[in-house]
């Protein structure tokens, strides 16, 4: 008996310890499932081959063996001089400004412009090729490899909406442009799209606006201001909406009632900053020392500033004169006549007999002829008699035609529906200045 009851518990503590190490190994596996990796194991992920990280690209070229450069064209430097520099040699700067007439003309190289250079890195840094960037929407390839090869590529542009608004306390230009930190561009679309309705020499202090327009954006950067889709602006308490609408025509501008706010011409024949001398009947003339009628409208604006012809017409005479200087006249109908005096130079193109259009730069700001500095003369006659360019009435354009009112009314309620949304943002000031009559605008 003694005998088999010590087998029995032999057996029981043997099962019990094979139970507790069946519980042990199984709980350990729990805790730490995967095992030590062996030597083996180990060499066998280093062997898994590891993703070849991506080359880096510029322009389109390989740049991860390359020095690249970046500058600006400086004083007298062109094409020539540059490369020259980079190991490429005069036969081959000719052959590629050959090559390269269809493109770009290489004479054009602009001061301040940057470009970048892609060169071997060793001792004699041999230019691969050279990017110029004329704008910064656009820029021009030399692919200085065995075959020269010059292109001209275009970078995306992105259009994004704006909304911008603010109150008057000195300027349109002033508050638009330095407090806001917007694009003078969006003032002169803005002064197009109201010249009509508003006179922005006088505009007053506490005006308000609203506007919604396209800001043109190239690699995060804003480069320009396209269409504006509506404004609105409250002049001596009036208030002035303006909607976009194309009705097959181009784009044109209406206001409530459906009436066009673009005129058969333009309020200004360039962008401007201020007003020197207005039309008159008694002015003191500063060259000829004395008194006589001023009949023209003087702009002051830096010489080469693009002069536009203020609507389609027919070029009368575009030459020198003496007391004239460089001018040109233009025939709109048998009503209306324009002329625009002491251009630096005529455009290319423009002589008597050709036509026109609306906003076409017909020549630039200069001080030719009887003139004491930089300045634009604009005449006007209607029916033959010359009149005060900023005075006389002139028609609209088309309003909405019947078959698009329908059209056009919900396009109106829509936008006027967004601009009415925007909150007026004010800038606060110390010391507001006071807004006189026939500043800048």
């Amino acid at each position: 008996m003694k005998h088999v009851k010590g087998r029995a518990g032999w057996v029981f503590l043997l099962v019990t310890l094979l139970l507790m190490t069946a519980i042990y190994l199984y709980r350990d596996h729990e805790v730490n499932p995967s095992p030590t990796p062996t030597l083996a194991s180990v060499a066998t992920l280093d062997s898994i081959p590891l993703p070849e990280p991506e080359p880096q690209l510029l322009y389109g070229f390989v740049v991860d063996d390359k020095h690249v450069i970046v500058d600006q064209v400086r004083q007298n430097e062109s094409l020539g001089s540059i490369l020259n520099n980079y190991n490429i040699s005069h036969q081959q700067i000719f052959e590629l400004a050959s090559k390269s007439k269809e493109v770009f003309d290489v004479r054009r190289f602009a001061v301040n412009k940057k470009y970048t250079l892609i060169c071997d890195k060793d001792s004699l840094s041999t230019a691969r090729a050279m990017v110029y960037e004329p704008n910064e929407l656009e820029y021009v390839v030399f692919d200085l490899s065995d075959s020269l090869h010059i292109y001209r590529e275009q970078r995306k542009v992105d259009t994004v909406m704006r909304e911008v608004s603010g109150v008057i306390d000195h300027s349109v230009y002033v508050n638009m442009v330095e407090r806001k930190g917007l694009s003078p561009m969006l003032v002169n679309k803005l002064v197009d799209v109201f010249g009509w309705q508003i006179d922005f020499f006088r505009v007053q202090k506490d005006d308000k606006f609203k506007v919604i327009y396209e800001e043109l954006v190239v690699d995060g950067q804003p480069i320009g201001v396209g269409k504006i889709h509506g404004a609105w602006f409250e002049h001596f308490n009036s208030p002035y909406y303006a909607v976009y609408y194309d009705q097959g025509a181009g784009e044109d501008y209406f206001d409530e009632q459906g009436n066009s706010l673009r005129k058969a011409f333009l309020r200004a024949p360039l962008e401007y900053t201020r007003i020197s001398s207005r039309y008159t009947g008694r002015r003191y003339h500063p060259v000829q020392k004395r008194w006589k009628a001023h009949l023209g409208t003087d702009y002051a604006a830096p010489t080469g500033t693009p002069i536009r012809a203020v609507g389609d017409a027919i070029v009368l005479e575009a030459h020198y004169s003496k007391y004239n200087g460089n001018f040109v006249k233009l025939k709109h109908n048998s009503t209306y006549t324009t002329q625009y005096l002491h251009m630096s130079k005529i455009a290319s193109g423009v002589k008597a007999g050709t036509r026109v259009k609306q906003g076409q730069v017909i020549g630039y700001v200069g001080s030719t002829g009887l003139a004491t500095g930089p300045h634009l003369c604009y005449r006007f006659w209607k029916n033959g008699v010359q009149v005060d360019a900023l005075k006389v009435y002139i028609p609209p354009s088309e309003p909405i035609k019947e078959e698009n009112k329908a059209d056009y009314e919900v396009a109106k309620l829509a936008m006027m529906k967004k601009l009415d949304a925007i909150v007026i943002e004010k800038e606060i000031t110390e010391e507001p200045e006071k807004l006189l009559a026939g500043t800048s605008f």
